[in-house]
């Protein structure tokens, strides 16, 4: 049976690959179209987020405005925000929670995937014990390197999470313009995700076959 085409398949190195190297190789490709859907949803959050940031700052400027003009005469009208801007700052809000849900299923799923390449590093121990002289499933790495690497990306993306949870916990309730744009930069530029993590899933993905050597 011809085997199925993957993203940037190449001739595998083995004819036929263990089943070990099969479930690396499918984790690889998983890697690299959950890292896909992960920037594709950052992109989508940061302008949900901008929108945020705005509608925001144009409350709190309309507000100013109009206590220095005396049209808030009580204390409690200054908490008062007009119907249609609230709805929509609510609104907003509700579509960044939905994006960050759905990055937290992506992280999960990271975290799955390292989960089994941990099994497959513990199940190749167990069969072949402390011997450093085993072949590895493709090219160059050893068993173990893989779960490295997975285990390096999970760690990012679980910090930029938890990052993002935080963004979108204050953005909506910051009074203060120059914290709302630190908030809308950290979430564009993901500090948490280090510059060589596209150089870890690039290397995996050519140790795999699924880029040419």
């Amino acid at each position: 049976m011809e085997e199925a085409k993957t993203l940037g398949s190449a001739t595998p190195r083995k004819p036929v690959l263990s089943v070990s190297a099969r479930k690396i190789k499918d984790n690889a490709a998983d890697w690299h179209n959950l890292i896909l859907k992960w920037e594709a949803l950052n992109d989508a959050g940061f302008a949900i987020a901008n929108n945020i940031a705005n509608t925001k700052i144009s409350l709190l400027s309309k507000d100013k405005v109009e206590l220095e003009s005396g049209c808030l005469a009580r204390d409690e009208g200054a908490e008062q925000r007009p119907p249609e801007y609230s709805a929509e700052l609510e609104a907003l809000c509700e579509e960044l929670r939905a994006v960050l849900e759905s990055l937290t299923k992506i992280q999960v799923k990271m975290e799955k995937l390292s989960s089994t390449t941990k099994g497959i590093c513990e199940l190749e121990k167990y069969h072949y014990g402390g011997d450093s002289r085993r072949p590895p499933l493709f090219h160059t790495w050893p068993t173990a390197h893989f779960y490295e690497v997975a285990r390096q990306l999970c760690a990012m993306y679980e910090e930029e999470l938890l990052l993002k949870r935080t963004i979108v916990a204050e953005l909506a309730h910051t009074t203060d313009r120059d914290l709302a744009l630190t908030y809308l930069s950290l979430w564009l530029h993901q500090p948490c995700v280090r510059s060589d993590s596209k150089l870890l899933l690039e290397s995996m993905l050519l140790e795999t076959g699924h880029r040419a050597l």
